[in-house]
């Protein structure tokens, strides 16, 4: 029997565009996700969510409908092909490798247009791996956004490189001085490097160490670090966490561009960070935080100290710049022009649908 659930009746019209992703959890992919549904939904685009499988109870569930986002939940892959069938859409954007890889197929299949952005900068390893690889190689089936140069240099040409975004709080959560309270944000898992992370809270004891966000790695980092680094969990509503953060440290071994750094520096944090992925054209070094060479812990580990010697007026620039970044490049205004010119190039003709 087929499941649909929606905040919203979801109409078989052909103007939609689904936003499709298989997902278990909130992360970066999913935060993008409602973000450019809310705001293609303001442009005057039918935009719903579609999550391509049922995992039980969810958090995307509860924040979709806090956002007032129309979507579809699909039991599995076979009931996602029966609600194509049933309500074919104007376009399919997909995001993530799985939902990427069966996009592409089934719209080359069914006569769908087809759009993928490509989020990760990292492979993987075994069997994700193995995904991450069919997705690349199934990538000329449709339209290629990257958020990352890094990323947009692996995909067949032409790729069209859209930054991620995020939306310019009316005022940021700043300090007038910083208090030395030193934030991770995100999954815990080999990629990401918390265990970088943690390593660096004995080296810094005038600082305080936080993890905001849960995983694989969870347990054993709180068990070797107790004492040393507060562990939060996930945190559904981050717009309560970065008053208590001054400083955001990004440690990972592989990135796109993260929206943690974004949603930081648009609340007017300065970003330490390696050099990976999209982070490399987001941070300035010296100017909205630090940037330095990837999996340099000593260099990042120096970068702390400086930090915790700025004097005040010059703390309070870098968040004056950090914030300025945002607005100036990361912004709903900058990226959304250019994603609807890539759903007008894939639609051709049928572009003028797009807006019903």
């Amino acid at each position: 029997m087929e499941r649909q659930l929606t905040t919203s009746p979801v109409p078989a019209e052909s103007g939609e565009i689904w936003l499709v992703m298989d997902s278990r959890s909130i992360g970066g992919i999913e935060n993008h996700v409602f973000i450019l549904a809310d705001e293609l939904r303001r442009h005057g685009l039918n935009a719903v969510v579609v999550l391509m499988a049922d995992y039980g109870s969810s958090p995307n569930i509860n924040r979709m409908k806090r956002l007032n986002l129309p979507y579809r939940l699909c039991q599995n892959t076979q009931d996602f092909l029966r609600q194509l069938k049933a309500h074919p859409p104007l376009l399919l954007h997909s995001h993530g490798y799985k939902a990427g890889i069966i996009c592409r197929l089934l719209g080359r299949w069914y006569g769908c247009k087809v759009v993928s952005t490509f989020h990760s900068g990292d492979l993987g390893r075994g069997r994700v791996r193995w995904y991450s690889l069919i997705d690349l190689a199934t990538a000329f089936l449709g339209r290629r956004i990257a958020v990352s140069r890094a990323i947009a240099r692996r995909l067949p040409p032409p790729v069209t490189v859209i930054a991620n975004f995020v939306s310019l709080p009316p005022r940021a959560a700043v300090q007038p001085k910083p208090a030395f309270r030193v934030g991770f944000v995100g999954r815990l898992s080999h990629e990401k490097g918390p265990d970088l992370f943690c390593s660096l809270a004995a080296l810094h004891p005038r600082a305080e160490f936080h993890v905001y966000g849960d995983g694989p790695m969870r347990s054993a980092l709180e068990a070797d670090y107790l004492g040393h680094v507060e562990f939060h969990g996930f945190c559904a509503d981050m717009s309560e966490v970065w008053p208590q953060i001054d400083l955001l440290c990004i440690t990972s071994r592989a990135e796109g561009l993260p929206l943690a750094a974004l949603e930081a520096m648009a609340n007017g944090i300065p970003v330490c960070s390696f050099a990976i992925g999209g982070l490399g054209e987001l941070i300035t070094h010296g100017d909205n935080g630090w940037l330095l060479p990837a999996g340099d812990l000593n260099a990042m580990s120096q970068a702390l100290h400086e930090w915790q010697q700025l004097p005040t007026a010059e703390y309070r620039r870098r968040q004056q710049c950090a914030r300025e970044t945002i607005r100036q490049h990361y912004t709903p205004e900058t990226a959304l022009p250019q994603i609807i010119a890539v759903y007008q190039r894939a639609l051709g003709p049928q572009a003028s649908r797009l807006h019903g």
